[in-house]
C-alpha cells in the first residue's frame, strides 16, 4: 500500500515535519535577512512579514520536496521508508525549484541580493538558497525521524 493512503504517514507530516520545517526555516530566514535587500525603509514591521512570507514560502516548497519524494520512492509504510533516497530526492526537488524561482523572482524585482550574498556563477542564484534547501530539508529530516515511531501516537 502506497504512504499517501497511510494515516501515519499525514501524521507524520504535520506533527513532526512541517512544525521542524517551519522552525528552522524561520531560523534561516532570519540568518539571512541581511543577504537581501528590503524595497520599502527596513522597518520592523517590513522585516516581519518578510521574514513570516518567506517562511511560509519554504514551508509549502519544504512539503511538496517530501511529497513529491515519497512519491517517486515509492514509499510505503512509514517504517520502512527509504530515508536516504527520500532525503536525497527532497534536496534536489526542492534545489530544482528554487534555481528558477530566485531568478523569476530577481528578475521581476520582487527581491534583490544585497552586496554581501555570494552569487553562484553559473547560475547567477545566490549561495544562501541553495544552501538553504541543502541543509534545511537534512536538518529537518534527520530530526523528524530522530525521535522514535511510538512518539507518534503508535505502537
Amino acid at each position: 500500500m502506497n504512504w499517501y493512503v497511510r494515516s501515519e504517514s499525514w501524521i507524520f507530516i504535520v506533527r513532526s515535519y512541517l512544525p521542524r520545517l517551519m522552525l528552522c526555516s524561520l531560523v534561516w530566514e532570519i540568518a539571512q535577512m541581511p543577504l537581501y535587500t528590503m524595497r520599502a525603509e527596513p522597518r520592523l514591521r517590513s522585516f516581519a512579514f518578510a521574514v513570516a512570507h518567506c517562511t511560509v514560502g519554504d514551508a509549502v516548497i519544504g512539503t511538496s520536496a517530501l511529497i513529491m519524494a515519497l512519491t517517486l520512492s515509492r514509499a510505503g509504510e512509514r517504517t520502512i521508508w527509504p530515508r536516504k533516497r527520500i532525503g536525497w530526492l527532497m534536496i534536489l526537488l526542492a534545489i530544482a525549484y528554487t534555481l528558477p524561482s530566485e531568478r523569476i523572482n530577481l528578475a521581476d524585482g520582487n527581491w534583490a541580493y544585497s552586496t554581501w550574498m555570494p552569487v553562484v556563477p553559473w547560475v547567477d542564484v545566490g549561495l544562501a538558497p541553495v544552501m538553504q534547501w541543502t541543509i534545511v530539508p537534512l536538518v529537518t529530516w534527520w530530526w523528524a525521524n530522530r525521535q522514535p515511531f511510538r512518539a507518534h501516537g503508535f505502537r
